[in-house]
């Protein structure tokens, strides 16, 4: 909004104020934004659910070690889409049809998360919202989203599959474009949120996968940067930069309070709506593949709960002590915070191959 402010400003009181249209100078002004409000409400947040006992139910079978955080103020992700949506808002074009696309899907899952974590933490229902209509919420939402992207394309490079590292390969998907972004929203709401079990463990890899988007957006949305790096160009793609500003600036400020030992956990709420938003905002600026290369933590958690599921079913057997894997490893004797910092160091080389696609290609 302030942006429409700025262009009003540049063109009656003074040019100075033209700064404010630079994609850059926003994004940067997203990721300050977020964490500021982040970290003035964080505090008034945590006293709230602490007074109102909205606190963690521990899993009995799990690591003794995660007993002593029963308790623990938990759907702290409101704070995280509190200051999301308001730094974007703040920051972003809203002429812009990518934004309200990553902002509503976003909200929209956290909705879901929300209404779980309300039912479970305040309506002391352990089962929370039932399985099949938790499901049912993700999968209207996520093809809500995908739908949006698909009928709003504008140019063919918006519904193509571009492959990692080949410059020529790229698949015109047609309408299979929704049922992709469908299932990498709702793949990756899900996914971040099993990966939501220590204290900072699905936070800090959510932060860094956001600001390799930003990249990714930045450079497609330019088509200059997008003809030299060999990648599609995307009109308008590059104010999501904004949002994915206000996604680090957001996680980078709930840190504060969640890392280890950590004084609020974001719950699904937050879980969920991280995820989507990075799901969505991967499709947007296609990059769908690349996402699953970066979220590398998010995929093996996954996957490792898939297995163990498949395995006790169709055997009665167990691959691993617990699932999803982070529990695997703390039952083999590793502290948490060791599991926490090594999954940080896998997801960084994950990003960091993720971003080198840009030019190897």
């Amino acid at each position: 909004m302030l942006m429409l402010l700025a262009e009003w400003l540049t063109e009656n009181i003074y040019t100075g104020f033209n700064v404010f249209q630079y994609l850059t100078f926003r994004g940067i002004l997203g990721v300050l934004t977020a964490l500021l409000i982040a970290l003035l409400v964080g505090p008034a947040m945590i006293r709230r659910l602490s007074r109102d006992q909205i606190g963690q139910q521990i899993r009995e079978d799990g690591p003794k070690s995660h007993f002593s955080k029963a308790g623990t103020p938990t759907m702290g992700g409101a704070l995280i889409l509190v200051a999301i949506a308001i730094a974007t808002l703040l920051w972003a074009d809203p002429r812009n049809r990518y934004i309200w696309i990553a902002l509503l899907t976003t909200l929209a899952f956290g909705a879901i998360g929300w209404l779980d974590d309300y039912k479970k933490l305040v309506l002391r229902n352990s089962k929370g919202l039932a399985a099949r209509y938790k499901y049912a919420w993700q999968s209207a939402a996520g093809l809500s989203a995908a739908l949006l992207l698909y009928v709003t394309a504008q140019a063919p490079t918006e519904t193509q599959l571009i492959v990692p590292f080949f410059k020529t390969i790229v698949l015109d998907l047609g309408w299979l474009f929704v049922p992709l972004t469908y299932f990498v929203i709702v793949g990756a709401s899900n996914a971040v949120n099993l990966t939501d079990g220590l204290d900072g463990l699905a936070i800090v890899p959510t932060a860094m996968i956001a600001g390799a988007l930003a990249v990714f957006c930045y450079a497609a949305g330019n088509r200059i940067f997008a003809d030299y790096l060999g990648i599609p160009h995307v009109p308008g793609i590059g104010e999501l930069t904004v949002f994915c500003g206000a996604m680090v600036g957001a996680g980078l400020g709930f840190l504060w309070f969640n890392a280890y030992p950590a004084q609020v956990f974001m719950g699904d709420v937050g879980a969920l709506a991280l995820g989507a938003a990075l799901g969505v905002t991967a499709a947007a600026v296609r990059q769908e593949l690349v996402l699953f290369l970066m979220g590398g933590v998010f995929v093996m958690e996954t996957v490792s709960v898939i297995l163990q599921v498949a395995s006790f079913k169709l055997t009665g057997r167990r691959i691993f002590r617990m699932a999803p894997l982070h529990h695997h490893f703390e039952l083999k004797g590793w502290p948490e915070p060791r599991v926490i910092v090594r999954f940080w160091i896998i997801t960084i080389i994950l990003v960091l191959i993720g971003l080198a696609t840009l030019k190897l290609r």
